[in-house]
């Protein structure tokens, strides 16, 4: 039987089906994978976002590579159940009804772990007010602003409307969330017949507080002037707060759930030790990310440890005993896996691609500093590495976000290398990178491509779905590779590491292109090719080694040690 839940887990995105699009990418999916192992490992958690109607966006390709994005609408009571309570929000002076929908995660035991849905279509509230809850990362800054108040001072409503009377802490999984602690003060200080909330009431907060940062990029760091926030929020007193809110002319999120938690991490270690320096007067620990190993373990895969490791599901650190499985058996799961994304790939590219032939595969947001177009920086060079692996398949996916133009000339300007890439390099784009196609490539490539430029990578988590199939990486070092990687055991590494230094440099794009084609040139191309054998040790190790620990089940125990039980 389910014990009441005690952590209350804030996200704006959260990935639990492919056919829920209520996520953009990495957050949401990292999200989804938590809660699941949550699940599996029984802990008391309840997740919080919205509903979403709208998705993200579909993305569409022209021959070109020019992104339009259209609305990706789902019928939500078709795998959601509406639940008869009602909370209430107010904005700008607007009383804003709430509803939530839920989905339960459930694990191999039977224990549950409900997802509430948040959703303002309801007809008591404005036409306005009633599609708030339709579009993720979508509107302009007012309408960002009032979801994240949805989330954050509604979510908290939406558990007291829902009598969630045993939570102990609020988990912020970035700052979308911050707003809720100015929601907990505000019922402490009407609780005690105050209009205001006092400094003891801030330390009492904190405690049941904590938060994840997951972005060293300062656009990722929501931030809103001081006349909106307090327009929509009704509210003046910032100033009078100013250890609350740290507001000069904007209200910082970042901030706002800093200074309302008493806990607080980034990703991955590189990225807490980025964190801290963007944050200096702070103590930010570090927890790296993981991915949910019986979610991203492609089927082959799966039938493989079932026969040489049962019981991975529930203990994912058995893995390490990916080494004793035979090369031979490896070699022929992989396979299966790569033919199932060739399938795919001909089924919606009409491309034929070479099974025997080495596939290397990307898939990432299309923001520029993820340098989607390193592997591209000498075309001779790379035609000439193509033919010396006698034929290089390389398998692209992303979307732009729809307001970062730099970001889709980016994905025309990959798209259109494809003719003269030919015949050495056979270079495939895939529309609408989501959940599904994120199973199909991380699973179905031979080597994991990943390219930021440092140290602007949080931590990342395709490379570890990677790892769990078997796929090494062959990876700048930063975010979780600089803890997975070990130099021909479990990948490759591109250029030399990243020191977190104050000025904050990033590596210089024509040393980190020229080391790409080094590695692929002295190892990736002969070892695929030829040396069989020990190709396939770095497979068993990428498992062994890093499925064995980049997984979401570690990561939940890591938070209830250093954060839900501390």
């Amino acid at each position: 039987m389910n014990h009441s839940p005690q952590i209350a887990y804030f996200s704006m995105e959260i990935a639990l089906l492919p056919e829920m699009p209520t996520y953009s990418g990495g957050l949401g999916v990292l999200a989804g994978d938590f809660l699941k192992s949550a699940a599996d490992l029984r802990t008391p958690l309840v997740g919080i976002t919205l509903v979403h109607r709208q998705g993200y966006f579909r993305q569409r390709l022209d021959a070109a590579g020019r992104q339009t994005e259209e609305p990706c609408p789902w019928i939500v009571g078709r795998l959601l159940r509406e639940l008869p309570a009602r909370a209430h929000v107010t904005i700008e002076g607007r009383r804003v009804a709430l509803r939530a929908w839920q989905y339960d995660v459930r694990g191999p035991a039977g224990f549950v772990v409900p997802v509430l849905f948040l959703d303002t279509n309801l007809p008591e509230n404005s036409e306005w007010d009633r599609h708030l809850t339709d579009r993720l990362y979508g509107g302009d800054t007012y309408y960002r602003f009032c979801q994240e108040v949805v989330l954050g001072i509604g979510g908290v409503r939406m558990l007291r409307a829902l009598e969630f009377d045993s939570i102990r802490n609020y988990h912020m999984n970035e700052g979308h969330a911050a707003l809720l602690g100015l929601e907990l003060l505000d019922t402490s200080a009407a609780a005690n017949g105050r209009p205001h909330f006092t400094l003891e009431e801030v330390e009492l907060v904190r405690e049941r507080c904590i938060f994840t940062t997951h972005t060293p990029v300062p656009a990722g760091h929501d931030k809103f002037p001081l006349d909106l926030a307090g327009r929509v929020l009704g509210r003046h007193d910032f100033h009078e707060h100013h250890e609350v809110f740290c507001c000069e002319g904007v209200l910082n999120l970042t901030l706002l759930a800093l200074n309302l938690s008493r806990y607080h991490n980034g990703v991955a270690r590189s990225h807490g030790e980025v964190s801290q320096l963007m944050f200096p007067r702070y103590v930010i620990d570090a927890i790296t990310n993981g991915v949910h190993a019986a979610t991203w373990t492609s089927e082959p895969f799966q039938r493989l440890f079932d026969r040489h490791i049962p019981g991975w599901r529930e203990d994912n650190y058995s893995l390490r005993n990916a080494l004793r499985i035979p090369r031979a058996e490896v070699r022929a799961a992989h396979r299966q896996a790569k033919e199932r994304l060739f399938a795919h790939v001909e089924q919606t590219c009409r491309r034929e691609l070479d099974v025997s032939a080495l596939t290397l595969g990307f898939g990432r947001r299309a923001a520029t500093y993820k340098r989607a177009d390193l592997l591209f920086q000498d075309i001779p060079r790379l035609k000439a590495i193509g033919k010396a692996a006698g034929g290089l398949q390389v398998i692209y996916a992303g979307k732009a976000h729809p307001a970062d133009q730099p970001g889709k000339d980016l994905i025309a300007r990959i798209v259109g290398l494809q003719r003269s890439l030919r015949p050495e390099v056979e270079l495939v784009y895939l529309e609408n990178y989501d959940m599904a196609i994120g199973q199909f490539l991380t699973s179905g490539v031979d080597v994991w491509l990943n390219t930021p430029a440092p140290p602007l990578e949080a931590s990342g988590t395709s490379g570890m779905k990677a790892a769990l199939n078997g796929v090494p990486s062959l990876s700048v070092l930063d975010g979780w590779w600089v803890e997975g990687h070990v130099e021909g055991v479990t990948g490759w590494a591109i250029g030399k590491p990243w020191s977190a230094v104050p000025n904050g440099d990033t590596h210089d794009g024509n040393h980190d292109g020229a080391s790409l084609y080094e590695k692929l040139e002295e190892q990736v191309v002969p070892w695929f090719s030829r040396r069989h054998n020990a190709f396939t040790d770095v497979m068993r190790h990428a498992i062994a080694m890093n499925g064995s620990f980049f997984n979401t089940h570690r990561m939940l125990n890591q938070y209830a040690h250093k954060a839900y039980l501390a």
